[in-house]
């Protein structure tokens, strides 16, 4: 019997190691190829540190020197002395993957659908080509997918929590002009050959402990629908969680039906839509995501998780800054166009 470790790099480059019972995170991780940084082994230098993002862990011995008490409740370990007591966990490290010699990985397999699901959306739907073939990612990462016909890459969150039947999924926006756009909307066949890069990106679920916002703005809806994903499925996660969903165009709305569907399967999970220029005929929401942020609900000590365009990103940032809010920890990925 193994577990799984993820170990995520500050360039967002993210391994999965099987751990086996009793053995140290260092020692698995350097069975698989990730050279952690090291020096003593023995808990007192402090090079392997590490912050524990996910799971439950034993920890042998921590000198006072290497990890002040702050530090360790906040999470922070050593590789060198944690043992995984739980089948996953999730560690941080503050370093770049190349310090490490951890390489990015390729995967290859074939366009299985292509949905338009809005005016301005897409779903592209891959499916590897070795079903059985390992692809692990932490909800909310993404890939870099190379389009078919060009030499060119553009990266795509996960649309969902997990390759479902060697199928991946992904919410994609449609531009008026660009390589991926065109490709979509113009040429895009099943069967298509189609290689992509992952998993990557240091914005992903941590573990939950207390409530949740989430914010997303145009096909940084897709981020969210795998983390949504993936708590529905667990059913272990009893904090409320509010979504926040703003886009330019009611047009631009997609995936409702799905997030309707996580207000059945999620115990205290509600959202909202925004439109910044709506039509004459729009009768919901008109603004933008701040304006639909509940102080009530943000009193207390809460999640931020932003997923969108920078503008949104830096606005929803400054106004928790400038209104009473509890406590908060922000997490937020920019998406900006090629």
């Amino acid at each position: 019997m193994h577990n799984t470790a993820a170990i995520v790099f500050r360039d967002g480059t993210t391994r999965f190691v099987k751990v086996d019972k009793n053995e140290l995170l260092m020692d698995a991780a350097q069975r698989h190829g990730v050279n952690l940084p090291v020096d003593c082994r023995e808990g007192v230098c402090g090079t392997c540190r590490c912050l524990r993002e996910s799971g439950d862990v034993d920890v042998e011995y921590i000198d006072e020197e290497a990890l002040t008490e702050e530090e360790i409740a906040e999470g922070h370990v050593l590789a060198c002395q944690t043992r995984l007591r739980s089948s996953q966990a999730s560690f941080y490290f503050d370093i770049d993957s190349n310090v490490c010699s951890v390489a990015t990985e390729v995967h290859n397999g074939t366009v299985s659908a292509v949905e338009q699901v809005s005016d301005g959306a897409a779903i592209l739907e891959i499916t590897l080509d070795d079903p059985t073939q390992a692809l692990p990612y932490l909800p909310g990462q993404y890939a870099r997918i190379e389009v078919p016909g060009s030499d060119q890459w553009r990266a795509y969150s996960f649309a969902t929590s997990a390759v479902r039947e060697g199928k991946l999924r992904f919410l994609i926006r449609l531009l008026p002009s660009g390589v991926m756009s065109d490709y979509l909307r113009d040429c895009a066949q099943v069967g298509d050959a189609i290689s992509l890069e992952a998993p990557l990106g240091a914005f992903y679920l941590r573990e939950v402990q207390r409530p949740l916002l989430m914010v997303a703005g145009g096909t940084g809806l897709s981020a969210f629908l795998g983390m949504l994903e993936e708590l529905a499925e667990k059913g272990e996660c009893q904090q409320p969680i509010r979504l926040v969903y703003g886009v330019t165009q009611e047009q631009d709305l997609s995936e409702l039906a799905r997030l309707e569907a996580f207000t059945e399967t999620l115990p205290d999970f509600a959202f909202g839509t925004v439109v910044m220029t709506p039509s004459e005929a729009w009768q919901g929401n008109k603004g933008v995501v701040c304006d639909l942020f509940d102080l009530d609900f943000l009193s207390q000590p809460f999640d931020a998780y932003l997923c969108g365009p920078p503008p949104m990103i830096e606005a929803s940032k400054t106004w928790f800054e400038e209104n009473p809010v509890g406590e908060c920890r922000v997490f937020f990925e920019k998406f900006i166009s090629s």
